[in-house]
């Protein structure tokens, strides 16, 4: 089996990064906090003119016709740049509102999106701003406008709401339990791959400030303790992307075990993200708590991708439930 990235998932992901380093540079993301607005409106049209909303959506219902893999790609680079735009929810929530009179206008850009998997009240990106929001409520997936107002937040990159489900009126069902499934599985793996890509890069920024801080004439890369801090980071985030992907595999393929992949990559990423930032702020010092410095952006919107479609204790709760009845039946897990 080759676990590489095909050439065109290859192409996909360079595209997607030249477009990200040139259009959500770490100036660009602060002046779209800066300025109060609820997403990059450049960024935006860029992402649209490549077709990112609709990179899962049927060439037949106007989409590319790709898959949950280049999904994957693309949310990673997205974790990776700090991206102020509601692409993942845009992605989402189009899979579960494909054919409905919303599909049209998400696919377009025209209207945004927001996503939510817990039933309960909390916190959303781009609640304030979306059209219609995407959500599950008890065994049902519904869809219903919004009314959420904007709320002050840790993290800055993103526009954040409360969204409350169960107070909504004029909801659509859009499914029972299976769709309900579905809908988590990729909603978590999707913010499982930001995740990703935002712990790829804090390791990243903590080898190369590794390697030029200079402490007692020498670099503190050099230090075992940071070495093993580094080490200890590569091997969160290997882990990370290795159960991304697989997931993103299997719910591409229609695998059966696609809702145990994406509650695993969910699980692992949301605790190993957790661990790689720790190490960040460590590797950093103090100038890693700093304002002008990054590294506390990635770290606080890490901490709400976290909690989004479920954190590491849901999906480890929902891993018991899903592999309880192989047990059960003297199967195996593995």
């Amino acid at each position: 089996m080759d676990f590489e990235l095909s050439d065109d998932q290859q192409a996909l992901r360079d595209a997607a990064r030249e477009l990200l380093d040139g259009r959500s540079t770490s100036a660009q993301v602060r002046a779209t906090f800066d300025s109060d607005a609820a997403w990059d409106d450049e960024l935006w049209k860029a992402m649209l003119d490549q077709g990112w909303t609709g990179i899962t959506v049927t060439e037949d219902a106007g989409g590319v016709g790709l898959g949950w893999v280049e999904a994957a790609v693309l949310l990673e680079e997205v974790g990776a740049h700090l991206a102020p735009a509601p692409i993942l929810q845009q992605i989402v929530a189009l899979d579960a509102l494909t054919g409905t009179e919303w599909a049209g206008r998400l696919l377009g850009g025209d209207v945004v999106a927001c996503v939510a998997a817990s039933g309960a009240r909390e916190v959303v990106p781009y609640a304030p701003s979306a059209a219609v929001a995407v959500c599950v409520r008890g065994e049902e997936l519904v869809a219903f406008v919004p009314a959420s107002t904007r709320e002050p937040a840790m993290d800055v990159t993103r526009e954040l709401g409360w969204l409350d489900p169960a107070s909504a009126t004029d909801v659509t069902v859009l499914g029972g339990v299976d769709v309900v499934a579905r809908f988590v599985d990729r909603g978590a793996m999707a913010y499982a791959a930001e995740l990703l890509g935002g712990a790829q890069r804090l390791l990243d920024m903590s080898v190369a400030y590794a390697k030029d801080r200079v402490q007692f004439d020498k670099p503190i890369g050099s230090f075992q303790a940071v070495k093993h801090r580094l080490a200890d980071m590569l091997v969160d985030v290997e882990g990370m992307r290795s159960a991304v992907y697989y997931a993103a595999w299997c719910i591409a393929a229609s695998h059966p075990d696609a809702s145990v992949a994406a509650s695993t990559a969910k699980a692992w990423c949301s605790d190993a993200s957790k661990r790689v930032a720790a190490s960040a702020l460590q590797v950093h010092g103090g100038i890693g708590f700093t304002w002008e410095h990054d590294v506390h952006l990635f770290v606080k919107r890490a901490q709400l991708d976290q909690t989004a479609f479920g954190d590491a204790v849901v999906h480890r709760t929902r891993l018991t439930q899903l592999l309880r009845p192989r047990v059960e039946a003297g199967e195996s897990v593995l």
